[in-house]
Order: structure tokens, then C-alpha cells, then sequence
């Protein structure tokens, strides 16, 4: 069944109180998060994570790159924030997609709401003005050129987000440098425990023993190239497009705990 079109709220409404309407119709439930505009104004659930929308400009980036892009433009420019616990935030997001779906609602946001509502939201957007033209990127955003996945191209972009010194990283991981994902055993594992389970994994599964040859390609700090080598005996040629990266494997170490 068609949810019903989005009222207009009065002339006086601040913008949060105009968006989170159109925004829970448009997703189809309560938003888990509060929203706080570039005006002062909040609505939304009291007690949950605030977003704050500190510029229309924000808005304006998703509508011009509407899913993740938009969203992480935002957050680096400052235009967007969040004020409480964003994990929490996520989960309620995750929560509330998770009954959609149990309860028959669809997976693409928009796909409930009929064109009357659709017109409400775009006179509540030229309302608080935010249509116009594509906001500049973030002067920190990479700007690569040439073909697609072409060897100087993808070291371009490989450059530009790992050729930074190693201790930055340092700053995020575990001693061993390692990321993705991690394996924890336990519920007061670590991540560094997780990190090293999860190489110990690895390495079980491959069935490793002493002299055997090992090929790492996009080795990352190294830390699965380090530790089949030290651990499990293991001949280990690492590959990486980083210079950065390629020297720290180069030392053989991982930085200390």
C-alpha cells in the first residue's frame, strides 16, 4: 500500500523539521538517528546519535552523487557530521533495514512513495535551497587519469592513498600492520589477537611447512608475508604497488607492541 504524500510543514518550520519527514518517507520508517541543520533546528528521535548537516551544501553533493560518495564528500569537507555514537547510528540503520525487509517493504529507498510525495520533496528541496550546481570535489580527493586499471594508473591511485609514511598507519593498526578483517576466537580477544589468529588461519589452511614457496600479491605492511616466514618457515615473494609499503616489508619487522 502506498504510504501517504508528505505534508508541507508551516512557512516557520526550521529545515530539520522539514527534511526528516520527507527523508523517513522516502526510506520508509523512523530515521535512526537525529537530525541537526545548518539553522539550529533538530528532529528526530530524542536520545539518538545526531547528524549534523552544518551546510544545504551537504544535501546538495547527494543529490548530485547519490550512495556512499556523496555521503563521504560531505563528512570531509565538513559539511557533514555526527554528534554521539555513529556505530550506534549504524545499527539502527541496519535494524530498521532489517524489518523493512521482514516485513515485505523494498530494498531500494524511494520505492514506496507515489509521485505525490516525490513532488513534496522536491518543493520542500527548493524550499531550503538545495538544488544547484555540483559542489567542487574535496581538494583532497585523488585525481587520477589515464585507462582504467592500467599499470600507471592504478599505482597512481595506490600512491596517493598508501605513499605516506608507515607510522601514520601505525596510528589505526595493530602491531602487525595487518587489516581487513580479523578472526577472533573469543569475545576478549584483542585485535591484535584477532589480527594474529587470523594470519595463524590463514596460514593453517595453505598447510605451510618449512621451505615452502609463498606468493603474497597486494601484500599490504606485510604482515601475512612476515608472518609465514618467521612462523611457518615459508620462501615469501610480496608484491605491492606502493613504495611506502614495499619499504617496510623490506625491513622484515612489524613496528613493536
Amino acid at each position: 500500500m502506498n504510504s501517504p504524500a508528505v505534508a508541507l510543514r508551516p512557512s516557520q518550520a526550521g529545515a530539520a523539521e522539514l527534511l526528516v519527514p520527507v527523508i523517513e518517507q522516502l526510506f520508509g520508517g523512523e530515521l535512526p538517528v537525529r537530525v541537526r541543520a545548518w539553522d539550529g533546528s533538530e528532529a528526530g528521535p530524542e536520545g539518538a546519535p545526531v547528524l549534523v548537516l552544518r551546510d544545504r551544501r551537504a544535501l546538495r553533493r547527494m543529490m548530485w552523487h547519490p550512495g556512499e560518495l556523496g555521503v563521504a564528500q560531505a563528512y570531509v569537507t565538513g559539511e557533514l557530521d555526527v554528534d554521539g555514537d555513529i556505530t550506534e547510528g549504524l545499527r539502527g540503520a541496519w535494524r530498521a533495514a532489517a524489518r523493512r525487509d521482514q516485513a515485505g517493504g523494498r530494498n531500494r529507498a524511494g520505492g514506496r512513495l507515489p509521485a505525490a510525495g516525490w513532488l513534496a520533496a522536491a518543493r520542500v528541496a527548493v524550499q531550503l535551497g538545495i538544488p544547484g550546481p555540483r559542489p567542487p570535489a574535496p581538494a583532497t580527493e585523488a585525481r587520477i587519469s589515464g585507462r582504467l586499471h592500467s599499470r600507471s594508473r592504478d599505482r597512481a591511485v595506490i600512491a596517493h592513498h598508501y605513499d605516506v609514511p608507515a607510522a601514520f598507519y601505525q596510528l589505526i593498526l595493530d602491531p602487525q600492520m595487518a587489516y581487513s578483517c580479523g578472526y577472533w576466537r573469543s569475545a576478549d580477544s584483542t585485535l591484535a589477537d584477532a589480527q594474529q589468529d587470523k594470519l595463524d588461519l590463514i596460514c593453517r589452511k595453505l598447510a605451510l611447512e618449512p621451505g615452502m614457496r609463498l606468493l603474497d600479491i597486494g601484500c599490504g605492511w606485510g604482515s601475512l608475508a612476515i608472518h609465514a616466514a618467521r612462523n611457518h618457515g615459508a620462501r615469501v615473494t610480496a608484491v605491492t604497488l606502493s613504495r611506502e609499503q614495499a619499504a617496510h616489508v623490506r625491513q622484515g619487522r612489524p613496528r613493536p607492541a
